[in-house]
């Protein structure tokens, strides 16, 4: 593990605010979880496009209340305020659009990346960024809050668990986080506006290109003990995953699994 922060330079909050003008990005030393503090603003009438970023996060929280210590500035973990006008029921596509957005965000920085359902960022099967909505209801309506991290110096040492990686492992090259944090902004933003403007209609086919589970024989774990295996065929309407077995499709949401893992993994 490294010590030495000189290699990991901090975010520059000017560049931030002349290259994401559609977001107030905050940038604080220390945080146990952005969307902890993100949340509490949205209560207090904080409005859309405010983003908290944390150099070092104490206690991430992932899905299943997984938490985790992100190495000070090895990362990009942050979470964005929305609030979205669309009904409330197509918002299981925030998560996804959000993967959508920085998969091409990392993509577009020199290293291919894809999705694993629902919103798992991979690359070369292994995970480099994850994501975490949570709605909150705030006293002018509900609120979305969308965490993500995105590791990017981490070393293997540093990483929590052998199935993650980062850009610089992956790649060997460096990054420049503010340059990343501000192309994923703008992606964000292409897609949570498509989204406003035509629903999942425009969304689907690219998250569909995009999404590595999609063609492969899963078995997805459910609550209860239960199992459903088969070939994802795609994503419906909803965001689910189409899961074609024994019995015909099933359509699972990311509410309603616990894993999903492809068979031959």
């Amino acid at each position: 593990m490294t010590d030495d922060l000189a290699a990991r330079p901090p975010l520059d909050s000017r560049r931030l605010a002349d290259g994401a003008p559609d977001f107030d990005v905050e940038v604080v030393p220390e945080a146990a979880s952005t969307n902890a503090i993100l949340a509490d603003r949205a209560r207090e009438g904080a409005a859309e496009g405010l983003v908290v970023v944390a150099e070092h996060q104490t206690a991430g929280r992932g899905r299943l209340d997984r938490t985790w210590d992100t190495p000070a500035r090895a990362a990009l973990t942050f979470s964005v305020l929305l609030r979205p006008t669309v009904v409330v029921a197509e918002w299981p596509w925030l998560p996804l659009l959000t993967g959508l957005a920085v998969s091409t965000a990392v993509t577009a920085a020199g290293v291919e990346a894809g999705l694993k359902w629902p919103n798992d960022v991979l690359v070369d099967d292994l995970k480099v960024a994850g994501i975490l909505l949570e709605r909150v209801e705030t006293p002018t309506g509900a609120a979305a809050v969308v965490g993500i991290g995105l590791n990017v110096s981490t070393t293997a040492e540093e990483l929590p668990v052998d199935t993650a990686t980062s850009l610089a492992l992956a790649s060997g090259g460096a990054f420049d986080r503010t340059d990343l944090l501000i192309g994923l902004l703008g992606r964000l933003r292409q897609q949570y506006d498509a989204w406003q403007a035509a629903g999942s209609t425009v969304l689907r086919p690219a998250y569909e290109a995009a999404c590595v589970t999609v063609g492969r024989d899963v078995r997805v774990d459910l609550p209860g003990g239960r199992t459903l295996t088969g070939r994802a065929t795609g994503v419906d309407d909803a965001g689910r995953l189409v899961v074609a077995g024994a019995d015909g499709e099933t359509a699972v949401g990311a509410g309603d699994v616990i894993h999903v893992r492809a068979v031959d993994q």
